[in-house]
């Protein structure tokens, strides 16, 4: 019954390779899913365009790591159509209490204009989703957490489906047997969201 699924049900969801979504927005059941080929994105294959390395050096906004979780699980929910329930919303916001799940906040003028969270075990990195209300903000979250996972020791990040978004990102597609073998190896390492004197730069993150 989904009224009975707990966030610890998550925790070894992932461990074994399955994550959760709704049909959608209203949907009352959690349905899991092991696609037969995944989504990853390879820690040192984040394409930055040139587009967007201006705008990381342009600077005029702020990022931050786990200053508003379920604000941007809201953010990320703020579309016409969702997979994120409220159920959902509510096993992930209680599985980022419990140090399990984090996010990256994009500000600009006081207001988050971007966004992204995901699920940690191990070294393995499961994005969920991100958002953006302003021009590129979603991809300065994406590139400082793609930084902020490299300098933590992760070797894993699961993007789950892949997207032409995501694709032009560097994302690539493997087969379920080769995400099993890569996520199997994360889960026997340890890696830290947050690194001991982390202090990223804007020039670090494009360089």
């Amino acid at each position: 019954m989904a009224d009975r699924i707990l966030p610890a049900h998550l925790l070894r969801a992932y461990a074994m390779g399955i994550f959760p979504m709704a049909v959608s927005r209203d949907d009352p059941t959690i349905h899991w899913v092991d696609p037969r080929r995944r989504g990853v994105l390879p820690l040192d294959g984040f394409h930055i365009s040139q587009s967007l390395r201006r705008r990381i050096l342009r600077g005029g906004y702020r990022v931050s790591a786990n200053t508003d979780f379920a604000g941007v699980v809201d953010g990320c929910a703020n579309r016409p159509e969702t997979w994120i329930s409220p159920q959902i919303r509510a096993l992930y916001v209680a599985l980022h209490e419990a140090g399990h799940a984090h996010s990256l906040e994009v500000w600009e003028d006081g207001a988050m204009v971007g966004g992204v969270y995901g699920m940690v075990l191990g070294a393995a990195f499961f994005g969920e989703s991100m958002f953006s209300t302003r021009t590129d903000a979603s991809k300065v979250a994406l590139a400082y957490a793609m930084h902020r996972l490299r300098a933590g020791g992760f070797t894993l990040f699961d993007t789950q489906f892949l997207t032409p978004h995501l694709a032009s990102l560097g994302a690539v597609e493997i087969p379920r047997a080769e995400y099993h073998k890569r996520l199997a190896d994360a889960l026997g390492r340890v890696a830290r969201f947050i690194p001991p004197s982390y202090s990223p730069v804007a020039s670090g993150i494009v360089s």
